[in-house]
């Protein structure tokens, strides 16, 4: 009665005790050696043990000592007396502290305890065993019984010929403890040479094992259990308890360190993210830092040449240079976004980069490139405009001092001669006409040496580099100027002063004389004008040049008149000498110009019109082709220019917009991405008229607003855009997956912000920010709202994004690990320890893991800790703390 009133307390309705069975010999045996076996496994660390169960607990002193060492607490002081009532107290206070616990004893005494009957002592032993070893196990929140049943089926499920259905038939082939040794520990048995048809060889390896590796002593024997048609379901909870109790501080072990090594493995991951960024950050501002000084750099080379080189690395460096590092600070601030997305995802502060690399730091850096970028092609133009100009005028230059120069030579020496000091009469009078016509002569010259001298300035102006030169011949030529002018009035003087000597000059000869000197020079500015180069950039310029040509040939038949009556007057000096017999030397007294030379130069005037012509035709061809090679560039570009705005523009909806899963949004996303990738040829199309517009001088385009610069801009903040489109959609399908989000939740997340983004523009203002809140049940106090504003609009930029807003609502629908839960689960590996060892971390981490934790753990500083004894707590405190990156 007493034992089935035990039984009713301890035991679930399913262990059903038959009373007849109860009493069977073997059952009994069974109990007897387990429950000993059981006792003495606990005794033994008190340095003691029974032999006979009901005989050893009599007088109660190694009762009260096994209850002490199994639940670790004081009894009171036992009686030290020999006397019966010095046993039934002893004894008395063992039944007691059993009822501390919460356990019920009917009809169980301390006299039956003290008078040794087996079958109270049994049934006492065994409502310690339930209280002290199998109460407290749990899975699933079963009672203990079927909780140890559960952890027995799961443990063994995949060995075959093993079923665990019950505490007595299930285990009598042995293959079943077999099992839970190789699930547990493989080194120890060879499960796959064990056989089913011999039972006492498996029973006797497991009781073995167990007590050789796992110190569980030997509580059965194989041939009762084997012989027994239904072995003791006490005896078999009882030896099976204690391989639960084995193995699960093991298991809890295991659990702990894979918590530790997820947790570890984050942060090693996110500690390599960080080192990537750092890197790539390092390098891009180096470049940038080492390419400013270069596009700063606006020293003008000398020559055309040089100055066409620098334009030709810069369109190297637009095109080939650049282009990667763009690509690589839009990797950059993707690869800061997707870190700080998975440093938010597993409760990581928020990673801060080195001084003067932080997004925002390469993004001003990038800024002052563009700036310093922006006004260098422009420079690069004009310098070879000015080149060009420079090289023009320089040229010029040089031709007109080197007519003006054929034109002086000799003039001093003539002008410094004093012939007229033994000449005759009319020979005086012929150098005074002929002085006369110089003087005309001169005075037509200086127009040349004015527009010499002006050219000369406008070199100095323009910075020629050869401006030295240049004045000093212009300095020279001025020089020389003035002495022939000064030789010119001496001479006048002197002539003036003899003329009154002379009577008459031939009229003839001086008229042909002042008749030819302008005509020629007529000549040789019209020769100089017809050989003169030009250059233009439109096709109204040449028009104006071939108007002014046209004009010029209009005054021909004028200048062929005034050539006709020039050589009219040659003839009537011929006519009136043949009249009067004169005999003519054949030279005129007043001039080196000769009717000869007058008809060559008039037929070289003629030649060259024709030619200049052709040039001028020629040119407008050329500006016909520029004015095609501008429309079609200007066709493409505002074609291309609305082009990628409309594309920015749908790109600013497509995040929110776009139905279906996060995979579906992806893929979208890419082939958009591959869609406008695809029209990377129209670009580079559009490059390569831009490069033959400026290879043509080509420096503006009235057909359209669009600059290549504009175009190129235009296209890297396309590219990077749509890229950072992608990285949100990454970051929500990582944040989805670290959380745990459904795809439902993210779909009704997307569905409540498209309905409060009023204005269609992916953000949505605090107001509507607040309506999709309470629309969501959020109860909202002005304090909690202007809490999750900080959280979702930490800029203050008056907005709310929509990867912002999906931040916040899977933060609030989520867990993720804490620092408690690390500790806790160094706590298990330490063994309750404060400290951690180093030799406990290798034994129950991986390698990598372990070192991990050893390099970074701070000495543990109590003085309860050995030597080399690591400090986990703060530790675990600091994976969730700053970053020291």
């Amino acid at each position: 009665t007493a034992y089935n009133d035990i039984r009713d307390n301890y035991m679930t309705p399913e262990d059903e005790w038959d009373r007849d069975l109860l009493l069977d010999p073997a059952w009994e045996k069974q109990q007897r050696k387990t429950f000993t076996a059981w006792c003495n496994s606990h005794l033994r660390k008190a340095g003691t043990q029974i032999e006979n169960i009901e005989d050893d607990f009599r007088n109660g002193l190694k009762l009260m000592l096994l209850l002490e060492v199994i639940s670790g607490e004081r009894l009171p002081k036992p009686d030290k007396g020999k006397m019966r009532f010095h046993k039934i107290a002893n004894v008395n206070k063992a039944l007691d502290f059993i009822c501390s616990k919460g356990v019920k004893l009917v009809s169980i005494g301390a006299e039956e305890i003290v008078d040794g009957n087996t079958k109270m002592t049994l049934g006492m032993i065994w409502t310690i065993i339930l209280r002290f070893a199998i109460q407290d196990i749990s899975v699933e929140e079963t009672s203990a019984k079927e909780g140890l049943l559960l952890w027995c089926q799961r443990k063994t499920a995949p060995y075959r010929n093993v079923n665990v259905q019950n505490f007595h038939i299930s285990w009598k082939d042995g293959l079943a403890l077999c099992a839970l040794i190789h699930r547990h520990r493989p080194d120890l048995i060879d499960y796959s040479k064990l056989k089913k048809d011999d039972p006492i060889g498996n029973l006797n390896t497991a009781f073995e094992v167990a007590e050789k590796y796992l110190d569980i002593p030997k509580m059965l024997d194989a041939e009762d259990i084997v012989n027994t048609p239904k072995p003791d379901e006490k005896a078999i909870m009882t030896y099976v308890s204690c391989f639960y109790h084995a193995f699960a501080g093991a298991e809890q072990a295991e659990t702990a360190a894979n918590r530790i090594c997820k947790v570890l493995a984050v942060n090693q991951e996110n500690e390599k993210l960080m080192e990537e960024y750092e890197k790539l950050a390092s390098e891009l501002l180096e470049w940038i830092r080492k390419t400013i000084p270069w596009l700063e750099n606006r020293t003008a080379e000398h020559h055309m040449r040089a100055m066409q080189q620098k334009l030709e690395d810069f369109r190297d460096y637009r095109r080939v240079h650049k282009p990667p590092r763009v690509q690589e600070k839009c990797q950059l601030e993707i690869n800061f976004n997707t870190l700080q997305t998975k440093l938010r995802l597993s409760n990581r502060p928020a990673f801060m980069p080195s001084e003067g690399k932080m997004v925002s730091d390469i993004a001003n850096a990038w800024k002052g490139l563009e700036q310093v970028e922006k006004g260098y092609e422009e420079w690069l133009l004009t310098e070879i405009r000015r080149l060009e100009r420079l090289d023009h005028l320089a040229e010029k230059f040089k031709q007109k001092c080197s007519l003006h120069q054929s034109w002086t030579s000799g003039k001093e020496e003539l002008l410094s001669m004093k012939d007229y000091e033994s000449a005759s009469l009319m020979e005086i009078r012929a150098l005074m006409r002929k002085h006369e016509a110089f003087e005309s002569d001169l005075a037509a010259h200086q127009d040349r040496v004015e527009q010499i001298a002006a050219i000369a300035q406008e070199l100095n102006e323009l910075d020629y580099h050869d401006a030295s030169s240049v004045n000093t011949r212009c300095q020279g030529i001025c020089d020389q100027w003035d002495n022939l002018g000064t030789l010119t009035q001496k001479r006048r003087d002197s002539l003036e002063r003899v003329e009154k000597l002379w009577e008459t000059i031939d009229q003839l000869y001086l008229e042909f004389a002042k008749r030819a000197a302008p005509f020629n020079n007529w000549m040789d500015g019209a020769m100089e004008d017809l050989q003169d180069m030009f250059i233009v950039h439109s096709t109204e310029e040449i028009h104006s040049l071939i108007t002014a040509h046209d004009q010029f040939k209009a005054t021909l038949p004028e200048a062929d008149k005034e050539r006709m009556a020039t050589m009219g007057i040659q003839s009537e000096i011929v006519k009136i000498a043949q009249t009067y017999g004169i005999k003519l030397s054949g030279v005129n007294p007043y001039t080196n110009l000769s009717p000869q030379d007058i008809t060559n130069k008039w037929e070289t005037v003629k030649h060259l019109v024709p030619l200049r012509d052709q040039m001028l035709q020629e040119e407008v061809a050329r500006q016909q082709a520029n004015e095609r090679l501008r429309r079609q560039f200007a066709a493409q570009a505002n074609i291309i220019g609305p082009w990628i705005q409309t594309k920015m523009e749908e790109i600013g909806h497509v995040s929110v917009d776009i139905a279906g899963s996060l995979e579906e949004q992806m893929n979208s996303l890419k082939q958009y991405e591959q869609n406008i990738i695809n029209y990377k040829c129209n670009i580079d199309k559009l490059e390569g008229d831009h490069q033959l517009s400026q290879e043509s001088l080509i420096f503006d385009n009235k057909h359209t607003n669009y600059t290549m610069e504009h175009i190129r801009v235009g296209w890297e903040q396309l590219l990077t855009t749509i890229a950072r489109t992608i990285n949100e959609v990454e970051n929500q399908i990582l944040t989805r997956d670290a959380k745990g989000i459904s795809q439902e939740q993210l779909n009704e997340f997307r569905a409540s912000f498209n309905h409060f983004d009023r204005k269609r523009n992916g953000m949505m203002d605090p107001d509507d920010f607040r309506a999709c809140l309470i629309s969501m049940g959020y109860d909202l106090g002005e304090v909690e709202f202007a809490r999750i504003m900080t959280l979702v609009d930490s800029n203050n930029t008056g907005v709310v994004t929509f990867q912002a807003f999906i931040d916040f609502m899977t933060r609030e629908t989520a867990e993720t690990d804490t620092a408690d839960q690390v500790m806790a689960s160094f706590k298990i590996l330490a063994s309750d320890k404060s400290y951690i060892t180093v030799d406990e971390l290798r034994r129950e981490l991986p390698p990598e893991q372990a070192e991990y934790c050893i390099s970074r753990m701070t000495r543990y500083i109590g003085a309860d800790g050995p030597a080399g004894a690591l400090d986990y707590i703060s530790f675990s405190s600091a994976l969730y703390g700053e970053s020291d990156l």
